[in-house]
């Protein structure tokens, strides 16, 4: 039996070929030589990550039109999987269908939800395409080339299009051309030290005492500290009423003053958790 060639990253996504996590992947490990593993949904994703059925993790949480995917936020809190770098991809949409046919000749179109909400505006002059919601832009795109669904749309990008041979009725149909999601890339470290050099950004995750006036404190502390804080996010916590958690991105320029940052808020906070400390990531532009 021929050894497996562990200089081959294996990549879960959630979506197909020709999905923007695909995209996403190339894109964080260019110059490496990685083998793509779809997956139906993002809890199927982590599974993999978590049976080590791969080395690495992608994860869309959050888009610049369509807001947080919430979901994904909890999903790495109840997991081992910590972030180890990001990824902000500009997002093109297109309206996909089988080739020699108009939008007029299109009643439905299928897609994400999130790619739904990114492109209503566009799908607003056109009341008679009805919307339905799918698991993943490429796969929609696939299921129209596999079954020949003649009048059936998807949004998707053009790598989806390209590869599923399908044509390109209106491009950029995206309602902000200033489209971006960020990806999150996980990886279960066990016991695996992340180096610290070029690192500048932390996500954590924790929730508050039962008191007035204890995010205060806890943002206070933080802004002496000289923490930029670029996100926060609250989710309500189950079984406990009208108290929260917070998910919360800093990025700072001095480790060692970021750690007593930490240190200095974790009397305030429970189940303080870093999920990640990694480099802050860059932005593309397909």
């Amino acid at each position: 039996m021929a050894k497996q060639d562990k200089s081959i990253k294996k990549i879960a996504i959630q979506g197909g070929y020709g999905a923007f996590h695909e995209i996403a992947a190339h894109h964080y490990f260019e110059n490496e030589e990685i083998e793509i593993m779809p997956r139906d949904t993002f809890r199927d994703m982590m599974k993999s990550l978590k049976k080590r059925q791969v080395d690495y993790g992608i994860m869309a949480i959050e888009n610049s039109l369509a807001g947080s995917i919430l979901p994904n936020y909890n999903l790495i809190k109840g997991s081992d999987m910590k972030i180890i770098g990001e990824i902000y991809i500009r997002i093109k949409q297109n309206l996909v269908a089988l080739p020699d046919q108009k939008i007029e000749d299109i009643h439905e179109v299928y897609s994400h939800p999130m790619a739904i909400l990114q492109c209503q505006a566009f799908f607003d002059r056109y009341p008679d395409i009805r919307l339905i919601e799918s698991l993943d832009t490429a796969l929609s795109a696939k299921e129209i080339q596999d079954k020949k669904l003649s009048g059936i749309g998807a949004i998707a990008s053009n790598q989806a299009a390209e590869k599923f041979q399908l044509e390109i009725l209106a491009d950029s149909i995206e309602t902000n051309k200033m489209n971006y999601t960020r990806f999150l890339i996980l990886k279960e470290l066990n016991g695996e030290v992340i180096s610290l050099e070029g690192v500048n950004k932390t996500s954590i995750q924790f929730a508050l005492s039962h008191k007035s006036g204890s995010l205060t404190k806890v943002l206070s502390i933080l802004s002496y500290y000289d923490q930029n804080l670029t996100k926060i996010q609250s989710m309500p916590i189950v079984g406990k009423e009208w108290e929260y958690q917070f998910y919360v991105d800093l990025m700072f320029d001095d480790y060692n003053y970021h750690k007593k940052a930490l240190d200095a808020i974790s009397p305030f906070t429970s189940e303080l958790e870093i999920l990640g400390i990694y480099t802050k990531g860059k932005s593309i532009i397909e």
